[in-house]
Parts: C-alpha cells; structure tokens; sequence
C-alpha cells in the first residue's frame, strides 16, 4: 500500500493526458444535486490517498486508512459511514474485481469527498432510478452503491477507458468543530434540578473491594465520616438492584476497567438514597488496581452520565423520502428475512463500524447459561458456528457478556474471551443484547493491534445492539419454533418407523438412516449383549456411502467408549485425535518424512478423507432401556464443526426411543429363539428310511413365528420291521396346544415300543391327557402299525379317534376312507376303541391329513372331505412326495387368505417290488 497526504490546494487530475473523454453516471434520485467533477466549487483543504493491492487484507486496511485521516481531519462524527461505505466498494474491487484499489480523501469545508477507483471499468454497475428496487443487498454487486445512495449526501459513478471510480460524499453536521456532545439550549425550567451546590461524592475502593478514601461530599451526601467507613466494604452499604436476568452485583461492576449506571446507598439515617456512578479501574503507585467511584444524586445523573449517541449522519441531511430507521441504516435494507442472514449482516456492519478485523455474535441459550456462536467474520471456520462458552464468570468463561467490556489487550488477560484464544486477536469491545432485561446474547469486534479500542466504540456498538435486539431475538424465537415443529414431525415419524419392526438388525440401520444427515454426518452404534461384555461396533453409516468402511477401519482401531448411563450427550474426543493422527501421517508418508522419526502403522490405514470426515466433534448419547445400558449411539461432524444444542436435544429423545426399539427387538428375537427351539424339540428330527414305502409329510403351523402348532405327526420303528405312525391334532393353536403336542408324541413312541397294541396305546394317552386336569385338551389322533410285506404289500393297522378319515388310492383312480370313526381322546375317561387292518397294494397311497385341510374355507365355500377326495384321484401314479405336494398346493389355492389353522399332510405310498 502506499499513501499520500498533501494538506491543502487542489488535487491534481488524475485522468492521464490524451484520455478520452470521461463517463459519468449518475443516480436519478440525486440530478437535483450535481455537483461537478471533484466539487471544484469547494475549496479543497487537505487530500490524503492510498493504493490497494487485489488482497482480501487490503479492506481491513482501506478502513484503517480513512479511519486515521477522517479523525486526524477532526471529522468522528462521519468516520462510521466513510468506512462502511469505503469497505463495500474496496471489497468489490480488491476482492469481487480483483484489481488493486486506489483509496482518494478529500477535505473540504462542506464536508469530505472520498474516492474509491478500480481498473476493471467494464464491469456491469447497476444503475438506481425512481421507485426501482436495486435488488437483494446479500448479492454480490451492487450493495456498496445501495449504501451510497442510504449514507452519502451525494454519489455517483464515473468512468474512463482504465479506470471505473465511485465517489461520495459526507456532509459535516452544522455543529462547532471540536464539540463532542451537545445539547439545545433550554429554557431554565427544563434544567435538571439540584439541591443546593452539586456535591459530587468520590470514592476510592481497594482490590478487595474495601474504602479506602471518603471524601467531603461523600460526608455530606451520606451522613458517614470518613472514619467510621474507611475499612468497611462498600457492599455493606451498596443497595444494588437486581435486574431480572442479570446476575452481575456490585462487585462484580467494581472489577471493571469502567462502569456508569444507577444504585443506592443506604445512608446513617437508614434511608436509600439513589446515586448515579461511574466507576474508574486504576493502579496506584505502587501498581495495585482500585477502583475510583463518582456518585452524585440520582437525579442530578446529567452530572456524570455520557450523553448517548445517536446514529453518525443527521436526519435532516438526507434527501426527502430515504429511510432514516436506526435498524435499517446500521444492517441495511431490506433486512434479511432469515436468522443467519441476520445475524451474518449484523457482524460484517459491526466489523466495517469499528474498523475491526473481525466481529462475532453469540445467542444466550433457553436457560442463559451459555452462550453460542451463531454468527462471525474474520475468524477461523472451528469458531464460526455453535460453539459454545458460559457466561458466569470463572476461569474459560465469558464473565462481561451482561455489559459492555473493552479489553485492550487480551494477552495480559488470557481467556478474558474464550472465543479469541488462538486467533492473534488483540483487542476487543463486547456488548450485550438485551430484550426486557434479559441476555439474549453478545455482539463482539477485535483486532490485531493492542489498545484499539475504548468507552467511545463501546457505547456506539452498543447504541447498535439495542437497535438490533428485539429483530434477533424475535428471528430467534421465530427459527426456535420452526426447529421444536420440525422435532416434533420428526419424532413422531421415527418413532412410527422403529415401532413397525421387532428385528434388531433392521432397528440398527433405521437408527442410523435417521440420523444421518438429518442430525449428523455420520453415525455409529455400539450394542451391549449383557452387562458383562464390552460394546461392539454393530453399525457405521456415513452420507457418503465411500467412507464408511475407512470410519469402520478408524474406529475398529480405538477403545469404544464407556457404557456411561448418565443422559445426555458427552463429547468423544478419541476419533477426532486419532483422525489427526492419521491426517498427519498421510501428509508425512507424502513428503517422505515417514522415516526413522515417526512409526507409521503398517496397512493402507484412514484415508485423508476419512480423517477429515471425523475429524470434528463427535458426541455418545447411551442406549438406556429397563435400566440397562444396552449400547451407544456415536454422533459425529466433519472437521471444524459444532452440534448445535436443539440437535442434541432431538438426538437425546431420539435415542431414548431407539433403545427401547432395540431392546424390544433383542427380547423377541432371544424369546423367539427360545420357542423356535422348543417347538422344533416336538417333531421328529427326521423321518425314518423305509424299506418298500415311500413317506412324505408337509407341516405348516399357523400364527407368525411358529413352528409347532396343535397339529403333529410321527413316524417311527417299533420292532422286528414294524414302524409307528401317527397323525394328531389338538384343540387350540400355540404354545398351549404345541404342550399337549409334545405329550403326545412322546407318549406315543414310548407305549408303542412297550408292545402294546393301537388300541391300548391310545387308551392310555387318554388317561394321561386327562390326567393334565385344567390344562388339559381333547386330541383327534390316527394312530397305526405299518409292516411292509415281501410281496411288496403293506399292512396296515389302523386306529381313527376322532380324526379326519385317512383315504386310500388304489391304481385305478378311485378314492375310499381306509377306517372308520371312534371317539377322541381327552373327553372321557373309558374308551373302547378297536384297531382296522388296511393292506396297501403296491401303488396305493394312503393320504392322512388334519382338519386345517379340509377345512380350509373361502368365504361360504369349504374344501371337505369331498373336495380332498377329488383332488387325490388326479394323484394316480404320483410318487408320495408329489402327492402330499399336490394336496398343500390345492388348499393353498382353494382360499387367498393366510390359513388360520395349523395343517399337517401325510402320505405313504408302496411302489411294488423292482424287476430286475
């Protein structure tokens, strides 16, 4: 940058000699107020210039630079809009242009005239007319002559063949020079009222917040000597009023570099009386800080208090019809409808404002304990967003957001401001954002350079963050009850999707897929099988699909976290260090520096991209149901980002959901595998091999999940060749009928190879269902001895208990019950039941089926016994398989419903004897 300053004459022409003539544009709105070129007909006094490189740090120092001529000038009271006017047209060229910046100030008695020329004339500058929208101020042209037009007395725009230059003007207003403040002069009853001469009490308070010096008017004010309070502390006779939702006391304000405001001090008499103050921090000779206090009569206040300041550029030096609203003029209009627009503009006014080299706005949370970064400019990207400080004072706190603070040098206080450690910031004015009383938040500028800033900068940022408050905090509110909507939408939603499945693995992955991107970039979950066995890594999913086997590979290389039932989110810091780890392993084994000085894991490792995926904040929220810890759910953020606390919040409610889901899901697939187990202990394990007699059986059970139902069968050897069969059905469905089931079958195999005859067997599974009492069920069972024959015959002896009759096909097609009806089993106690011989010619079927099959019904229609038989003699020369398949198929047809009875099909077939 180089710079020029000629005080007085007149500027020379900058134009170059042969240029062509130049082109000048102007707004409509201000024909009315031409001027010519340069103002000639004002007396230039003084001339300061500068050039710009095409660098983004050349806008900070543009705005130095027409910062230190304008005060040097004498002329504060336009600084504010000289350089925000300055730092839009500098960064539309340095930075949207890209070519370097020539900054011209000129003085005059009318006011001051400030330049700003690029070398890129052919760039498209829109033109303001009459009534026309210039367009969004967020878009990337345009904005800087859109601020002209709202602060500038008079602008315009004029070009040559090399060069574009925009200029405007700010007139001084009508005040004598060197005047700070003032106010009109006023009628003598308008005067604030004394009593008597004004006594102003000064008061010196040491380090701990004892007197130490009282002076005369102190005395007089309040009825102490200064004796008999030197020592004492100023607490005990301080009434400080305590403002809902602050919490800063007296103490407190005696720690600060400065402070003014408003308390009581309880006099000998007993009485409050109110005072105004204004506190002084200062150090003694010996470099001891004490605070030095000045308090007058409240109502004599006009005495101390530093006059408020109104917006820089007067009213009535704008052109009839622009808008002169304090919001509008400090963000710009139209204001952005959206809370981050909002906020976004807020820090950039603020920075260009105090010629910062960075500003930061932070929202206090729902309770006010915290504050969170929502917004910020100039500072690195880890500190831009949700970051999160406490407010109360203490160690890493920010302990001056309910007021304003100035700190000139932040590295004689470290963490003064925890959002600055690390970020070469120096200097910084903090102000709150109050609504009703109420922290709603803090609007903070810094800069590089130590002492940059004082009281004077931090009335005027707070002068614009009590014109801003109300419009943040009701974007706020706004934003908070679209996001708790949202929430709620989005949990009604999960859970109606975790609820419409009981199996764990689809669980796992519908935890995940709702989480990721919604919540988080990626997510993990752990599972806990039982309390004794460490987390395992059961699921990983990423938004981007390619990364999630190098985050299974990290994280497979770190301990899980702990099982910790406490709720709430916690932050996991193992995966964002190993994730740098690994980056910095990557770009050494690149450089060839992986040598002797730095192990290097063997294997292909994390990738930089996986590092860089999981190399933010990663927070574990429990999976806690009944009391359990039954696993984790791992939340992670790309490098240098922040969960917000409404996103933790929804996680949190969204876990609690999930791990009952998962819970639920575990128990039914363990109870699940338990009746599987015990059902499939009630059927055979095989059947046998028969020599002479083809046997095929279909099982199906009704109810979803079951294997065994109230139907069974059995086949089995007895002795000497001769085999058991048996086909039942127990009243009822489920485990209560697949109980009687069980006894049953056993029984059966157990009496039948005692030699007892079918008659007797069945007699005494009789008595033993009966013997069940309560519990007990009738059975329908068909019970028989099958011997095969060396004829290739089989016989076949048969006993029906209340069972469908089995039928028989013969060679020829026809159909025929192969025994007759008796009694069911389970009813009464005497049975006299008598077994039927059957003999099997080869080729015959015997088809024995249970009353789900031939009561299978669609709407009024019933298959039957007819129905069966019909569908058997299409069976003739079908091998027992095909048969018993044949028969399942026509039931299944016969209704589109799901059966609602268990069905068991059994078919034995003799094939005859082979010929060789």
């Amino acid at each position: 940058m180089t710079t020029g300053l000629i005080p007085g004459g007149q500027p020379p022409d900058p134009r170059p000699t042969g240029a062509l003539p130049q082109q000048r544009r102007e707004p409509a709105g201000h024909a009315a107020q031409h001027v010519e070129n340069r103002s000639r007909s004002s007396v230039i006094t003084a001339r300061a210039a500068a050039s710009f490189e095409p660098v983004g740090r050349s806008v900070a120092s543009a705005r130095s630079f027409v910062r230190d001529t304008l005060q040097g000038w004498g002329f504060a009271d336009i600084v504010d809009d000289a350089v925000v006017l300055t730092s839009e047209l500098v960064t539309n060229a340095v930075v949207h242009a890209g070519t370097s910046a020539d900054v011209l100030c000129l003085r005059s008695d009318e006011g001051v005239r400030i330049e700003v020329a690029d070398r890129y004339p052919e760039r498209e500058i829109p033109l303001q007319a009459t009534a026309i929208n210039m367009g969004s101020p967020d878009r990337e042209g345009g904005r800087g002559l859109q601020l002209c037009a709202a602060l500038a007395g008079r602008w315009g725009v004029e070009y040559i063949p090399t060069h574009k230059t925009v200029w405007f003007q700010l007139d001084l207003p009508a005040r004598a020079v060197g005047t700070r403040a003032a106010g009109p002069a006023l009628p003598s009853h308008l005067l604030p009222l004394t009593d008597g001469r004004v006594r102003v009490a000064v008061i010196q308070i040491d380090r701990t917040g004892h007197i130490t010096a009282w002076n005369e008017d102190a005395e007089e004010l309040f009825g102490y000597p200064a004796e008999q309070v030197t020592g004492k502390p100023l607490t005990d006779l301080a009434a400080w009023p305590h403002t809902p939702g602050t919490s800063t006391g007296i103490a407190d304000a005696l720690r600060l570099s400065r402070w003014e405001g408003s308390y009581g001090i309880r006099a000998s008499t007993g009485r409050v009386t109110p005072v105004y103050a204004s506190h002084l921090r200062v150090r003694d000779t010996g470099g001891e800080p004490s605070t030095v206090c000045l308090l007058v009569r409240d109502h004599e206040r006009a005495v101390l208090q530093t006059p408020l300041r109104g917006p820089a550029s007067d009213a009535s030096t704008r052109s009839e019809g622009q808008n002169t609203d304090p919001f509008e003029v400090f963000i710009g209009y139209p204001a952005p409808d959206d809370l981050d627009g909002l906020l976004q503009r807020t820090v950039e006014r603020a920075r260009d404002m105090l010629d910062g080299d960075s500003a930061f706005l932070l929202l206090a949370t729902d309770d006010e304990t915290e504050l969170e970064v929502r917004a910020s400019t100039g500072l690195p990207s880890a500190r831009q967003r949700f970051a999160r400080v406490p407010v109360e004072a203490g160690p890493g706190r920010y302990g001056s957001a309910r007021m304003p603070a100035v700190h000139d040098d932040l590295t004689a206080v470290p963490g003064a401001v925890p959002l600055l450690n690390g970020t070469g910031m120096r200097s910084v004015v903090t102000v709150p954002l109050k609504v009703e009383g109420r922290l709603t938040g803090s609007l903070g500028v810094a800069a590089e350079a130590p002492g940059r800033y004082s009281n004077e900068e931090a009335l005027r940022l707070q002068f614009a963050a009590d014109r801003i408050a109300l419009a943040v905090e009701s974007a706020r509110l706004g934003e908070l009850e679209r996001l708790r909507r949202g929430s709620l939408n989005f949990l009604v939603e999960a859970s109606d999707l975790l609820a419409g499945t009981l199996d764990r693995d689809q669980t796992l992955a519908l935890m995940a897929q709702m989480t990721v991107p919604t919540l988080a970039t990626w997510c993990a979950v752990y599972t806990i099988a039982h309390q004794a066995s460490e987390p395992y890594l059961s699921y990983v999913l990423h938004e981007d699909e390619e990364l999630i086997d190098g985050i299974k590979s990290l994280l497979s290389k770190i301990a899980p976290p702990d099982p910790v039932p406490t709720p709430g989110a916690r932050v996991w810091t193992a995966p964002g260090e190993l994730a740098h780890q690994a980056a910095l392993r990557s770009s050494m084994r690149s450089l060839g520096l992986s040598g002797s000085t730095t192990r290097v894991t063997p294997g292909i490792g994390p990738t930089l991209a996986t590092a860089s995926a999981v190399g933010g904040e990663t927070v574990v929220l429990p999976l806690v149901a009944r009391n359990r810890v039954i696993g984790m759910l791992t939340l992670g953020k790309p490098t240098d980002e922040h969960f917000r606390q409404e996103i933790l919040e929804l996680a949190e409610d969204l876990s609690r959901r999930a791990a009952l889901a998962l819970d639920n899901a575990r128990l039914y697939s363990e109870r699940t595998a338990i009746s599987q187990a015990l059902q499939r202990s009630l059927l055979p394990p095989e059947l046998p091999t028969i020599d002479g007699v083809e046997v095929e059986v279909i099982y199906r059970a009704a109810g979803e999940g079951n294997e065994v139902g109230g139907d069974f069968y059995d086949v089995f050897p007895i002795r000497d060749g001769a085999y058991g069969f048996a086909i039942g059905d127990v009243c009822g469905t489920g485990p209560n009928a697949a109980a009687v089931t069980g006894l049953a079958r056993h029984a059966l195999r157990l009496l039948a190879r005692e030699g007892l005859s079918g008659p007797m067997v069945l007699e005494r599974l009789n008595s033993a269902i009966l013997d069940e009492g309560a519990r007990s069920r009738f059975l329908t069972l068909l019970y028989g001895e099958m011997r095969p024959q060396e004829d290739g015959s089989a016989e076949l002896k048969v006993v029906c208990a209340g069972h469908p009759l089995p039928l028989r096909l013969r060679q020829d097609g026809t159909v025929e019950p192969a025994a007759e009806p008796q009694p069911l089993l389970g009813v009464i106690e005497d049975l006299e039941l008598y077994e039927q011989t059957v003999t099997l010619d080869p080729g015959d079927v015997l088809l024995c089926v249970t009353d789900g099959v031939t009561e299978r019904r669609e709407g009024g229609r019933m298959l039957g016994d007819d129905g069966l038989a019909d569908v058997l003699t299409t069976c003739t020369g079908l091998t027992a398989g095909a048969v018993a398949a044949r028969i399942m198929r026509a039931v299944e047809r016969f209704a589109s419903d799901a059966p609602s009875d268990d069905m068991a099909i059994l078919a034995m077939r003799v094939p005859g004897l082979h010929k060789d």
